[in-house]
């Protein structure tokens, strides 16, 4: 098991005792953009009468980031190695306490102006997510199609319209949000991860149409990364609502077999292949009923507030 990098806490940003909400800002490489996102985030709050706490998690950076984040007076979590977007989330979340948990790239592509709106529909939402939709004006035109058929594939599975899978701007209410912490990877998957999670849980996940900037800096993302978010999705959908895969890949199998075995009672030879075929079909079935009712029974019904 890969050891845990230790990180120091320093730092507060706090406007009362008990905050509605905590705003967590992951950070690697970004001090050219880190100081303006936080004082971004701290008018648009203060204004609309919004009490909070900030932290912000510097996560290994090369550069600039932890002195630029320093002077601003924040609460930061300070990794000595980069580990992760994923990781830098989880360690933010654990050292806030109010009830609402926002998070928000530090790289400026993410207007702060929608916090407080999507702060009012977290009352009555699990989540809220900021999409991007047709204005990812910053997002590279060869990464469109890959994230097309990634949210293609995933809104198929979940069984819900995900209109956006990966943004970087969310509200969440804290116990939701923890009820999946140990699911949640270190990588730039936490987002695509919780958003399954939360949809093939039942809960409720609103959608706030947001403008989308260009980025400062240059994106930690790779091309790589795609086939990673994929297996991400197949992976989770078999832990939440596994017939979703087992079903169409039985049905697949069992239509060649008894498609072949049409055939071959024309041909008065029933092969292996139509046999085989059938079979494997409904032992896909059978393995897609027995994981269905251990994620039945391992995964309680949502608990309303």
């Amino acid at each position: 098991m890969k050891p845990v990098e230790p990180a120091t806490a320093q730092g507060s940003d706090i406007t009362t005792s008990s905050p509605a909400i905590s705003v967590v800002i992951p950070a690697y490489n970004e001090e050219n953009a880190i100081v303006p996102t936080i004082e971004k985030v701290r008018s648009v709050l203060g204004e609309a009468g919004i009490s909070y706490e900030i932290v912000v998690v510097n996560d290994g950076s090369k550069d600039g980031t932890l002195a630029a984040a320093k002077t601003t007076g924040v609460q930061i979590v300070d990794f000595p190695h980069n580990g992760g977007y994923g990781r830098a989330l989880k360690a933010g979340i654990a050292v806030t306490h109010a009830p609402l948990v926002a998070i928000i790239d530090a790289d400026g592509t993410y207007p702060a102006e929608a916090l407080p709106e999507m702060i009012e529909m977290a009352a009555y939402n699990e989540m809220v997510v900021g999409d991007r939709g047709a204005a990812m004006k910053g997002v590279p035109l060869i990464r469109k199609p890959a994230k097309f058929i990634l949210n293609s594939l995933a809104s198929y599975l979940a069984q819900h319209k995900i209109t956006d899978l990966n943004s970087g701007l969310r509200v969440f209410q804290r116990p939701y949000l923890e009820r999946f912490l140990h699911l949640l990877p270190n990588a730039f998957s936490f987002t695509t991860t919780i958003t399954l999670c939360m949809l093939a849980s039942g809960f409720n996940v609103s959608y706030l149409p947001i403008s989308y900037g260009k980025r400062v800096g240059q994106s930690k993302i790779k091309a790589r990364d795609f086939l990673r978010f994929m297996l991400l999705v197949c992976r989770l959908t078999v832990y939440f609502q596994p017939l979703r895969v087992f079903l169409p890949i039985g049905l697949f199998l069992f239509v060649i077999g008894f498609g072949k075995g049409v055939y071959d009672i024309f041909l008065d030879n029933l092969s292996e292949t139509a046999v085989f075929g059938m079979l494997g079909g409904v032992m896909i079935w059978s393995l897609g009923l027995i994981a269905d009712m251990i994620a039945r029974l391992h995964l309680r019904p949502p608990e309303r507030r």
